[in-house]
């Protein structure tokens, strides 16, 4: 199963910590979408920054 990482908010004003972990996750404009598999490390990332991204499973 993969994830579809969207970013909805921008990482501005946020925790340097939330910045870096938008940034690993691949995203960098606000509307932009990525695509992970689904792993715990990823879910970790996810988990930190819920309150900025979309997320969505994709069945393939």
């Amino acid at each position: 199963m993969k994830l579809k990482i969207t970013l909805v908010k921008s990482p501005i004003s946020s925790l340097q910590k939330h910045i870096d972990t938008v940034k690993a996750l691949g995203l960098r404009k606000i509307g932009q979408s990525v695509i992970h598999e689904d792993n715990p490390c990823v879910r970790g990332q996810i988990f930190a920054v819920k309150h900025m991204v979309k997320v969505e499973e994709i069945n393939e």
